[in-house]
């Protein structure tokens, strides 16, 4: 009888719950306002040969490096970060190897771990669920292989500092170290350019937020120039699709689009936590486009209550450390003034029972 590996028949699953999203869409982090027209435009104009032959992604990435700054050998186009990360545990791990998630964090980390078989091992956020510098060091050991960190992270929006990062990169010479900067363009700090001289420092970016491309799934993996040459030996030639390499190569020239709309959510996301300051509903300081908040026991009807009003939410309870909280994604103007209208009529029918402390 055909039997799955150990590793796969024990690992967790992920379960996006993405059946039903239809209204205003606040519970995926996605952009709100769509992807540059311009990019509408080139996809219009694929032709039929485009699709016919396979994707050419080379070129794409020599314009991608341009615009981190980094050599062309040490940037590869993925299919999303999902499959950066996934490339990574395949170049790196044996079922023998240990890996390093901070918690709460992004499931596909340790499901992409787990599938090797390696052992993942878990530094947990503290109460205030701000970046567990210490217990991410003190975890560190020789069967260390891969730490992945998140920064911005989600759920909680948190960051780790550059000095961190580069801390725990030294610290762990012999594992790759996965710095997660998908929500790079709300924060505006990074260390890609420390890949360059660090020999075990990777970092990943995606197009799926700012740039508003989740549905074509592209992202970018940078790293060493010879750890790079290595986890090209596992990446699969064509997993960038030429529609979404078509569309990179201008959402890339449309900085104004991504500007513009980078800005409305800086000012939503400050418009949300004033917000919820005023209600006294305890929320943690964000650098990404969500907020994470904590509703407390009711949080099931809170989310439910805004479905009602057309209004998705991410129901983040589940997540270590974070009973009773709910992500809400940051919208342009006019989605922030629905869904904090939305807001003060559902947070007014849940008041009286509300759990309002952190």
């Amino acid at each position: 009888m055909l039997s799955v590996r150990q590793a796969v028949l024990h690992m967790h699953e992920y379960h996006p719950p993405l059946a039903g999203r239809h209204g205003l869409r606040l519970d995926f982090n996605e952009n709100t306002e769509g992807c540059s027209p311009r990019v509408l435009e080139r996809v219009h104009q694929i032709t039929a040969e485009e699709l016919t032959r396979y994707p050419e992604r080379e070129p794409l990435e020599a314009v991608a490096a341009v615009h981190l700054g980094l050599p062309a050998e040490q940037v590869l186009l993925t299919n999303g970060v999902d499959e950066a990360v996934h490339l990574l545990c395949e170049a790196y791990l044996e079922p023998s190897d240990e890996v390093i998630v901070v918690t709460p964090t992004f499931g596909m980390y340790e499901i992409f771990a787990e599938a090797t078989g390696a052992n993942v091992v878990r530094a947990q956020c503290n109460g205030d669920l701000c970046f567990p510098f210490d217990q991410a060091l003190a975890a560190i050991t020789p069967s260390t292989k891969l730490i992945a960190i998140a920064s911005p992270n989600n759920p909680t929006g948190g960051v780790a500092s550059g000095e961190q990062l580069l801390a725990i990169a030294a610290a762990a010479p012999n594992a790759a170290v996965l710095v997660d900067e998908a929500y790079y363009e709300f924060h505006g700090k990074t260390v890609i350019s420390d890949v360059v001289r660090d020999p075990n420092l990777f970092v990943a970016r995606t197009f799926s937020k700012a740039y508003g491309l989740a549905g074509l799934r592209i992202g970018i993996l940078a790293g060493p120039r010879e750890q790079m040459a290595m986890v090209r030996r596992v990446s699969s030639p064509y997993s960038v699709n030429a529609v979404a390499l078509a569309a990179l190569s201008v959402a890339l020239e449309d900085k104004t689009f991504v500007a513009n709309y980078v800005a409305q959510v800086l000012d939503g996301r400050e418009r949300l936590q004033h917000y919820l300051s005023q209600q006294g509903i305890p929320w943690w300081p964000s650098e990404a486009n969500f907020v994470l908040m904590k509703i407390g026991e009711r949080h099931r009807e809170f989310v439910t209550a805004m479905r009602q009003r057309g209004i998705l939410v991410r129901d983040r309870s589940a997540d270590p450390g974070c009973d009773g909280c709910v992500r809400i994604t940051i919208g342009g103007v006019e989605q922030m003034d629905r869904l904090l209208a939305a807001l003060c009529e559902v947070l007014a029918e849940l008041k009286p029972s509300t759990e309002v402390q952190a």
